[in-house]
């Protein structure tokens, strides 16, 4: 099967590619290289530089591999720059997604899997888990053009003959997540701890309390669904893709900790612009299959991280 990869060279569409080609599929990374890194691409796979914002460059890419499935990956994922450049966030998320539906319709893709955010768009969720009956909320303009995206899909699968399945997902994690952003604070966390430095607890609610709560899935998991989705094993059209487990910040340093085996400074700050303050999903196992624990994943990401800085 020929599969684009959308986004490709980023933290997530890599290890997607890496799942998929381990299976077998002929597989092409489409990366503008803003955030991605051609080391993160197989070697397996082949790298296309360009921008989904670019309708053409979609278009021609589209018309050369004439892809059976789609994941599409690429977006701008930062809830903070998306809240000081709403526009940059739709531009990218919006109509970049739509150059890649309308070339997919065009040119007959067979499955279609677009990742959504789990974490972000159903809001604050109080107490329990959302679970795919929970009315989205979305609170932040990153998540309002993730929960437009999974709208025109809706659209694309009834007048388009497209066949999507979205994927929401929680909070992720891994190796090759970019700890110099604002989206990965496990990244971050680990990079800190790891280094020695000094480590921020944003607040949830006010100062000095334990964080935001949130649910972390580990990147192999979120892979693993991506293939099964290309696959056609999934055959729910939307899927939370998560733990089920709340965990705060000051837990998840605890663990980053107890994972590098050395403890770092803290420093506690303000609740962070567009940030939700708990968010926890209830996972689709039926198209998951399995969820790593937290203490697991963290084992083997810290590792990563300690392996980058010898």
């Amino acid at each position: 099967m020929r599969v684009i990869v959308t986004g490709g060279a980023g933290f997530i569409g890599s290890h997607v590619i890496d799942r998929l080609v381990s299976q077998g599929h002929e597989v092409v990374a489409f990366d503008d290289l803003s955030s991605g890194k051609r080391e993160n691409v197989s070697p397996k796979a082949r790298l296309v530089v360009r921008d989904i914002r670019d309708a053409a460059a979609v278009e021609k890419v589209f018309a050369e591999v004439l892809p059976d499935a789609v994941s599409h990956q690429a977006a701008q994922v930062s809830v903070s720059v998306s809240t000081r450049e709403p526009e940059r966030d739709a531009e990218t998320n919006v109509i970049g997604s739509l150059h890649v539906i309308r070339a997919a319709a065009r040119h007959g893709v067979k499955r279609f899997v677009f990742a959504s955010t789990g974490g972000a768009i159903y809001g604050d969720v109080a107490e329990g888990a959302a679970d795919l009956d929970t009315a989205p909320a979305p609170m932040s303009p990153y998540a309002c053009s993730k929960f437009a995206v999974e709208n025109y899909l809706r659209w694309a699968r009834a007048e388009l003959g497209l066949a999507p399945t979205v994927l929401r997902y929680a909070n992720v994690y891994g190796p090759r997540q970019d700890p110099h952003g604002e989206a990965g604070v496990v990244a971050i966390f680990s990079q800190r701890v790891l280094a020695g430095q000094g480590v921020q607890i944003n607040a949830r609610k006010t100062d000095g309390d334990d964080g935001c709560v949130r649910d972390y899935v580990f990147v192999d998991d979120v892979a693993r669904v991506n293939a099964r989705a290309i696959a056609g094993e999934i055959a729910r059209p939307i899927v939370n893709v998560a733990t089920g487990v709340p965990t705060t910040t000051r837990e998840l340093l605890d663990a980053i900790e107890k994972a590098a085996g050395k403890k770092s400074p803290r420093a506690f700050g303000p609740r962070r612009a567009g940030d939700v303050e708990r968010s926890v999903l209830t996972p689709t196992m039926d198209a998951m299959e399995a969820v790593t624990s937290l203490d697991a994943g963290l084992s083997r990401t810290v590792a990563w991280f300690g392996e980058r800085s010898r």
